[in-house]
């Protein structure tokens, strides 16, 4: 069982790309390897937690496989590593391509950098209208580590969050 947000990142990293379902698959693997039994709606609220605070951020991967889908098309949801996060394979991690069936998944990268740029610039403007600094402060740290995962720019994020502080 993962028992912080950098190893709900890690167990993600492993596989690329991990389904909701999945990544509770995986924890409840995970929990079994350590004796526990625990049920898979249990950690749905830790993984939105861990999405909230950008650890993990959601993405659509691209459809495949079907002859009549539109390329591009939008496929499945999956969640992967987010900026925020240092992914750290937690305790008998390692054990889990093993265990688990997951599919190769193409998740773009680069466009998935311009989505986590526009839902933190609009969550910069929620946060520095409503003037909360703690939220800012985090978001601001958020911003820097987004330019180091993906080739975005923030200065205009940080410039929004500034009103937050004053």
């Amino acid at each position: 069982m993962a028992d912080t947000k950098d190893e709900l990142a890690g167990v993600v990293d492993l596989f690329g790309g991990l389904t909701h379902d999945e990544l509770e698959q995986a924890l409840v693997e995970l929990a079994f390897k350590k004796g526990k039994s625990v049920e898979r709606e249990a950690f749905a609220a830790e993984i939105e937690r861990a999405v909230e605070s950008y650890y993990l951020v959601e993405t659509a991967t691209e459809a495949e496989g079907d002859p009549d889908a539109d390329d591009g098309e939008a496929g499945e949801s999956v969640l992967v590593a987010g900026p925020a996060a240092f992914p750290t394979v937690p305790e008998n991690g390692e054990d889990l391509p093993h265990i688990m069936d997951v599919p190769d998944r193409d998740i773009d990268r680069e466009g998935l950098g311009e989505s986590v740029a526009d839902r933190l610039r609009e969550e910069a403007r929620t946060v520095a209208a409503a003037g909360d600094p703690d939220r800012a402060q985090e978001l601001l740290d958020v911003s820097y580590d987004l330019e180091a995962w993906a080739p975005v720019e923030t200065d205009d994020v940080r410039e929004t969050l500034d009103r937050a502080f004053e």
